[in-house]
């Protein structure tokens, strides 16, 4: 019985990568055009949600949203999630309207057709560099003055598969307090039952999120960093521990 367990991971595997790389070869020449202007870049974010939902329905998945607050339309946030899982760029974009701009690491721009348009949209970061950090916050800054939101997972990196949720990096709450934008919370339950970085696991079913309340950074200064910080991350765990009894 566990010979065909395997072998359904292996295809479960190939056919994710397949979802993956269909949609974006049969709508190459209209993300190209999407990409050519930073202007047009709400415009490539529709896309991008179509692809991530045919990713995710292809997959079997089940997604759900229990919304405490929904965002503004034409209003900046910092949206911040656990992250676990290869899906978690799908579900953010499955589960969030308003345009946003991902700042995640560098290694993603290789992957095949993916990377092409990553390192075109996304801002990306070497976390073993002090300059690409820095970096980062001014590609951030120019994104939020133009109308986008930012989109970050804070523990900074996928965690062993036994941590529940790690430590949290300043970085989105700095950013957050600098442009006194709200921090928008939200709670992945599934993705890593669904489909993590372990090979020999996961498969169809629900994807539940919950979209908290949003944390004020009004009056706020860099000294609020770590409280935000923890707070963030207090809302996150605790939701964690309800979907997980």
């Amino acid at each position: 019985m566990n010979i065909f367990k395997y072998i359904f991971w292996i295809l479960y595997r190939i056919w994710f990568y397949i979802l993956v790389a269909v949609p974006i070869i049969i709508m190459f020449p209209i993300l190209l055009i999407s990409i050519s202007k930073e202007s047009w870049y709400p415009f490539f974010f529709k896309l991008a949600r179509i692809w991530a939902k045919f990713i995710l329905k292809g997959m079997g998945f089940r997604y759900t949203f229990k919304r405490d607050q929904i965002p503004e339309k034409g209003k900046s946030y910092m949206f911040i999630a656990n992250h676990t899982s290869m899906t978690d760029i799908m579900l953010m974009l499955a589960a969030v309207k308003n345009p946003f701009v991902f700042v995640g690491k560098k290694e993603l721009a290789k992957i095949p057709l993916f990377g092409f348009f990553y390192k075109r949209t996304c801002i990306l970061v070497d976390r073993s560099s002090a300059k690409s950090r820095q970096a980062v916050f001014l590609r951030a800054q120019r994104r939020l003055q133009s109308g986008l939101s930012i989109c970050i997972f804070p523990e900074g990196g996928v965690p062993e598969e036994h941590v529940e949720l790690d430590e949290f990096k300043d970085g989105a709450f700095r950013l957050a307090i600098n442009h006194q934008i709200p921090i928008v919370p939200l709670t992945f339950a599934d993705n890593k039952k669904r489909f993590s970085y372990t090979f020999f696991s996961g498969g169809p079913g629900p994807m539940r999120v919950k979209i908290h309340k949003f944390l004020s950074t009004q009056g706020l200064t860099i000294g609020d960093t770590k409280s935000l910080n923890e707070q963030a991350r207090t809302v996150i765990l605790k939701q964690l521990r309800i979907f997980n009894k």
